[in-house]
């Protein structure tokens, strides 16, 4: 049978083809065959026979990619889709593309955590040549639509100035007027009824607790040239904030250097959030500013920090460092367990997430923040070991923990090398890709650290994505 490749924007029903479904992979895709070649299916479930478009089906390529449009013979666990717009079958029907984001929606919650403990095992034992069982968990109370979750989201412009969604692998752009993941304080700010005319993306962030939501503005180019034009925009922002009333907003303004972070634009109320955590028996809140890093799920934060409490089991007076540290989430839970006598070394490469974690820890001098990446830091912890605590050093002492929650490319070599030259006997590594967490835990395997345990958290209904906390002890002696 030959197939040509057409763009993913266009469904061609003379591109179908029928096929039985195998295991999900890592990416949210079911592998499949067809004459030889593998297929990865979108929109299905492991063991259905269903009928594809392809989407990607060039004649020489090593695979192809395609949308299940048909389902001929139905997991048990399928269900309708609980997001219309994202659902695949309702939109091939309609003759359009599904935005986006929600692509195991057609799927029982209970059997989504199934199919994603598989991910993070197959993942593990291919790359790594580990085996281990994870244990599943989720946040917050067991919500079987898998809805009302996120509180930040990101949204494209049309040219009209109505916010949107993409296709998935697609520049097509899906105009929205709700989104059925978001907490309900999202719907309530009606952004689907504001002109965002000469903006390329709106980022909304609505705090777990209910505080002060912030919505960012990103002008386009040619409007970021047009004082006029941003001005006008800058306008109709304020007075759509001001008729909502407690809530900020601004303009995030792409950084004229590069690999400089952005800069961040009063408009209204103020220009950074806050998110309270209650969690081992603590109660903390922090400051988030801007765009900067925070846990997507409303129950995220305290799910992961009873977890990384739990597994690192920090003791009065130990040293623990805080690797890729954000706002000091898990600084401030760890540094309250060392106590005065202990220390926390919370590492961070981002500039402002740095400055907000001075300001989150000002309570607790024993725990240290340093701003720089992560292999840079640890080696100088290597070359001065003796350097005073103050100074960002051990001051001689032994570090007994490294807890690490990593950006989706993972740790990287140079980073987990050091790690095993500190020699700590616990690592707690808090993963959202199996694929990156598999390649250093390889490497770690080889220095010396036993997998002990394994979680697998879903912070991410009805999507693919997963967060895992993985629990590893030196075996090896120190060398």
């Amino acid at each position: 049978m030959a197939v040509t490749d057409t763009p993913h924007d266009c469904v061609d029903v003379d591109r179908l083809i029928e096929l039985e479904v195998g295991a999900v992979a890592h990416g949210g895709h079911c592998v499949a065959r067809h004459e030889g070649r593998v297929v990865f299916v979108r929109h299905a479930i492991p063991g259905e026979r269903v009928r594809v478009a392809l989407t990607e089906s060039e004649e020489g390529a090593r695979f192809w990619r395609g949308d299940a449009v048909e389902i001929i013979r139905p997991s048990e666990f399928r269900r309708i889709h609980q997001w219309k717009l994202a659902d695949m079958l309702r939109a091939h029907a309609s003759g359009r593309l599904p935005v986006g984001g929600a692509e195991f929606g057609h799927i029982v919650v209970p059997h989504q955590r199934r199919l994603k403990a598989q991910v993070y095992r197959d993942t593990l034992a291919r790359i790594a040549g580990i085996t281990v069982e994870p244990e599943v968990m989720f946040a917050g109370e067991d919500e079987p639509t898998g809805q009302r979750w996120r509180t930040r989201n990101a949204f494209a412009v049309t040219p009209n100035g109505r916010i949107a969604m993409h296709a998935h692998r697609s520049g097509t752009l899906v105009a929205v007027r709700n989104m059925p993941l978001g907490v309900p304080a999202l719907d309530a700010l009606a952004l689907w009824d504001w002109d965002f005319s000469g903006a390329e993306r709106v980022d909304v962030t609505t705090p777990a607790d209910g505080g002060r939501p912030l919505v960012l503005v990103t002008p386009t180019a040619q409007t970021r040239s047009d004082e006029v034009g941003l001005g006008r925009l800058r306008t109709r922002i304020r007075q759509a904030a001001n008729a909502h009333g407690e809530l900020s907003t601004g303009f995030l303004l792409p950084a004229k250097r590069r690999n400089a972070p952005a800069k961040v634009e009063r408009i209204t109320g103020r220009t950074w959030v806050e998110e309270t955590v209650a969690a081992h028996g603590v109660t903390r809140t922090f400051r988030v500013s801007g765009d900067g890093f925070w846990q997507v799920h409303k129950d995220a934060a305290t799910t992961l920090v009873d977890a990384v409490m739990e597994d690192a089991a920090p003791q009065p007076g130990q040293v623990v460092a805080d690797l890729y540290a954000g706002v000091g989430l898990f600084t401030a839970f760890l540094a309250e367990a060392v106590g005065p006598g202990g220390h926390i070394l919370s590492v961070e490469v981002a500039p402002h997430a740095s400055r907000d974690a001075l300001r989150n820890l000002h309570d607790l001098p024993q725990a240290t923040v340093l701003n720089g990446p992560t292999d840079r830091v640890l080696g100088n912890l290597l070359a001065d070991p003796d350097a005073e605590e103050q100074d960002g050093g051990l001051a001689g002492r032994t570090l007994d923990t490294v807890v690490l929650d990593p950006p989706r490319a993972g740790a990287g070599r140079r980073a987990v090398e050091r790690i095993i030259a500190l020699a700590p006997e616990t690592v707690v590594y808090v993963s959202c890709d199996p694929a990156s967490l598999a390649r250093d835990l390889a490497w770690l395997a080889r220095g010396g650290y036993e997998v002990t345990r394994a979680r697998v958290i879903d912070l991410y209904p009805d999507t693919h994505h997963l967060e895992s906390v993985t629990v590893l002890t030196r075996t090896a002696p120190a060398v």
